[in-house]
């Protein structure tokens, strides 16, 4: 058994549950660890309807935990299979009910789970209800998901597209308004003082200790790049935005031009791959832009994520 990721779409909710229950009494049959992320409710009714030693057997998860950040919610299932190799997991991954970024950054996620995931004994089934969905998030969907469970059960899908889907880097981050000043710090070759400029900055502007670390930390391993792969110089802005501290990590030479980058566990193997996974774990939101002029990495740390307020 590899990784296996499979997408279901369904319309009736008895079909759901059916198939999700068959799911789990297979894998509890094979002695793989069964695991649930899905909402509240419907997981109270899976688990009901298993027997009593069944259900007792079946590990289910906070979906919203699992599914707080793109970043650290692959991070999470990679830890979760290294621990409990073979694992079945079946889940409800979030809906588009943010911002364009955030949605596009979820499908990214979805559309690199076969590369970052694939030495991996895990068996996802990710459940989409298609009542709830729009036209083009179904679409993503089918092109992010190489399997498809219909019901006939699980068939090869002609429009996966896998990284294809959305790996183009866009020219610029997405407008977002700030709601105060722009804070500016340049990039030198003492990464030392950076992260104590930074760190300082963060004090300031009053960010709670946990968000000024983990914002420490994500630039750190940014400026690095720029200064080992990158220009050597570039800069770090820091602003107030709507619902959330925004940070940009400007590259002079702009040399990222993958904008899944840091979404592959297996780029730790490399130091530059590791930073950037790193990196997406620090924060809720990263979003990779530029042109041969210049690189930028936007960091979101987003109210009420991350663990704590803001």
């Amino acid at each position: 058994m590899t990784f296996e990721h499979q997408g279901l779409l369904f319309h009736d909710e008895r079909w759901f549950l059916d198939t999700a229950r068959e799911r789990l009494r297979s894998a509890l049959g094979g002695n793989a660890h069964a695991v649930l992320a899905v909402s509240e409710a419907r997981a109270a009714v899976l688990v009901g309807s298993l027997t009593p030693s069944e259900g007792a057997r079946v590990h289910v998860v906070d979906r919203d935990g699992l599914y707080e950040a793109p970043g650290r919610a692959l991070a999470a299932l990679h830890r979760l299979t290294l621990t409990h190799e073979p694992v079945t997991l079946v889940a409800e991954p979030p809906t588009p009910s943010g911002s364009a970024m955030e949605s596009r950054e979820w499908q990214r996620l979805e559309s690199v789970m076969c590369t970052a995931l694939a030495p991996l004994r895990l068996r996802l089934l990710c459940a989409y209800d298609a009542r709830a969905l729009a036209p083009g998030a179904r679409a993503s969907v089918r092109v992010t998901h190489p399997t498809l469970v219909g019901p006939d059960g699980p068939r090869p899908n002609p429009g996966y597209l896998g990284t294809a889907a959305f790996g183009a880097r866009p020219d610029a981050p997405d407008p977002l308004p700030a709601t105060g000043p722009v804070h500016r710090l340049e990039i030198g070759m003492s990464l030392p003082r950076l992260r104590r400029e930074l760190a300082a900055l963060c004090a300031f502007l009053g960010m709670a200790p946990h968000r000024a670390e983990s914002l420490v930390v994500a630039v750190n391993e940014l400026a690095a790049n720029v200064l080992e792969h990158g220009a050597g110089k570039g800069s770090v802005s820091v602003w107030r935005g709507p619902d959330r501290w925004v940070c940009d990590v400007f590259d002079e030479r702009g040399g990222l031009a993958d904008p899944l980058a840091g979404y592959r566990p297996a780029d730790s193997m490399r130091p530059r791959g590791y930073g950037l996974w790193i990196t997406r774990q620090s924060c809720d939101f990263m979003e990779i832009s530029g042109t041969g002029e210049g690189s930028t990495v936007r960091l979101h740390f987003v109210d009420g994520l991350g663990a704590l307020s803001p």
